[in-house]
């Protein structure tokens, strides 16, 4: 039986847009919006942001702005370029064709690195809250069926990525909206039980800058880690039915939502509650603010957020390998196996149907 490698599209070693046939475009506008305005609202966010806090005080607001407007800019630009040439190696095809194979073969396989070492943890992350529902069973085995149930949906068609992804990005959204909501009703004092805090988290236990220059540095290395996840949407438009259109489309609406969320978050929480409270470390800033407007629950409705966050993260993290490493074998920067292709997914097939006689096995 004869092995082919099908080559990706968008990917040609010189670096000019390949033919369409290859990955399959089954990602629709829908699927690329909610990629772009999900791909940031992880873990990093519900949990993460404590350690911002701590650090920098009220002022981790200033420091989410700033790191908002530079993943602005950068978006923009990656945007644009991902329009005027989508391709899954994503900014990879862009270094390379702007500086050399060097550029698209050491960014593309750090990234993948990230993604490989990035999933392992985040199973382990969504495996300790299963094991909390489910006192006795294995982490391992909660490791294991995530990674399964992803690796089978990213090998049958990158629309079941793309729909694992809507939903997981629907829940998460409605998460923040509805935080957001409580906490703008709590600071104006509507919220049945609770009375307005007006500014007094904010200029108290040492001001709006605790730490000084130094804590809102950290504060901001901090934010800028916690909005990683948004290239998944460049990756993904390749694969779109319109790339040229849904990815400028979906760069540009996600923007100014993503910073709505995460400045926004980050002022309702800093204002509801002092800045040094342990509870915002210990249990995460948002469990901790719930907690303190008396939410019932709020622990266990977190971690179920929480664990959507991780579930998301890694279906985009084993998508947005799977296409690095694709893309880079595509441009000769890896090994050939990488990169066949079946049933317009990354694959090699341990079987072949009898209709398919050219497919690659094991």
């Amino acid at each position: 039986m004869s092995r082919t490698t099908a080559p990706a599209p968008a990917d040609r070693k010189d670096g000019a847009p390949a033919p369409a046939e290859g990955l399959a475009h089954g990602l629709k506008q829908r699927h690329l919006s909610m990629i772009a305005l999900g791909g940031v609202i992880g873990a990093g966010l519900f949990v993460g942001s404590g350690a911002g806090i701590a650090a920098a005080g009220p002022s981790i607001v200033i420091a989410y702005a700033l790191s908002g407007v530079l993943v602005m800019l950068v978006m923009r630009m990656l945007g644009e370029m991902s329009a005027a040439n989508p391709a899954s190696g994503s900014f990879s095809v862009h270094a390379e064709r702007a500086f050399g194979s060097w550029a698209g073969f050491t960014s593309g396989w750090a990234f993948w690195f990230l993604l490989c070492v990035a999933v392992g943890l985040e199973g382990i992350g969504a495996a300790k809250i299963m094991t909390g529902w489910f006192p006795g069973s294995p982490e391992w085995a909660w490791v294991a069926l995530f990674m399964l149930v992803f690796c089978a949906t990213n090998l049958a068609a990158v629309k079941n990525f793309g729909e694992f992804e809507f939903w997981f990005a629907a829940l998460k959204v409605g998460a923040i909206v509805l935080f957001l909501g409580i906490g703008v009703l709590a600071i104006l004092g509507l919220l049945p039980g609770t009375d307005a805090p007006g500014t007094t988290n904010l200029n108290g236990a040492g001001g709006f800058f605790p730490h000084g220059s130094e804590g809102l540095i950290v504060g901001l290395l901090a934010s800028v880690f916690a909005y990683g996840g948004l290239e998944t949407v460049t990756i993904a438009a390749a694969e779109s039915e319109h790339p040229v259109q849904g990815v400028a489309k979906a760069v540009r609406t996600a923007m100014w939502r993503i910073a709505l969320f995460y400045v926004g978050s980050m002022a309702v929480i800093v204002t509801l509650l002092p800045w040094d409270d342990e509870a915002v470390v210990e249990k995460g800033p948002y469990v901790a603010a719930l907690d303190h407007l008396g939410i019932p629950a709020a622990g266990q409705i977190m971690n179920v957020v929480v664990l959507v966050a991780l579930l998301s993260a890694m279906n985009a993290n084993v998508y947005g390998a799977s296409r690095m490493a694709g893309s880079l074998v595509a441009r000769g920067q890896g090994p050939k196996a990488l990169g066949r292709l079946y049933g317009g997914v990354p694959a090699r097939p341990c079987w072949s149907p009898p209709s398919s006689a050219s497919a690659a096995c094991c």
